[in-house]
């Protein structure tokens, strides 16, 4: 993908896309390396070549656990702790 910035476009590889209107995108940083970038999804356009730095974002993603998305959305998943925990530990009392 190519991601305006409101500069130059650079290529950027997606690595999630939590909502409508959002998107996080692997892209190079000239100061940090690759980084991953919360950016609009009308910043991102397509392209045909792959870049230069793509070595670089691809391996940035691979070692970047996925997201977990929340319960909000409805449906199974995320959830608190364990299953068979569904309390918090008691408060230890000192032996008295």
């Amino acid at each position: 993908m190519r991601v305006a910035t409101g500069g130059p476009e650079i290529d950027g590889i997606i690595f999630d896309v939590p909502s409508s209107t959002k998107a996080v995108v692997a892209v190079m940083d000239r100061r940090r390396g690759p980084v991953l970038r919360t950016v609009q999804r009308t910043a991102l356009t397509d392209r045909t070549e792959a870049g230069a730095d793509d070595r670089a974002l691809l391996l940035l993603i691979r070692r970047t656990p996925p997201t977990a998305h929340g319960g909000a959305r409805g449906g199974a998943g995320g959830g608190l702790g364990h299953s068979g925990h569904a309390r918090a530990v008691a408060h230890r009392t000192t032996g008295r």
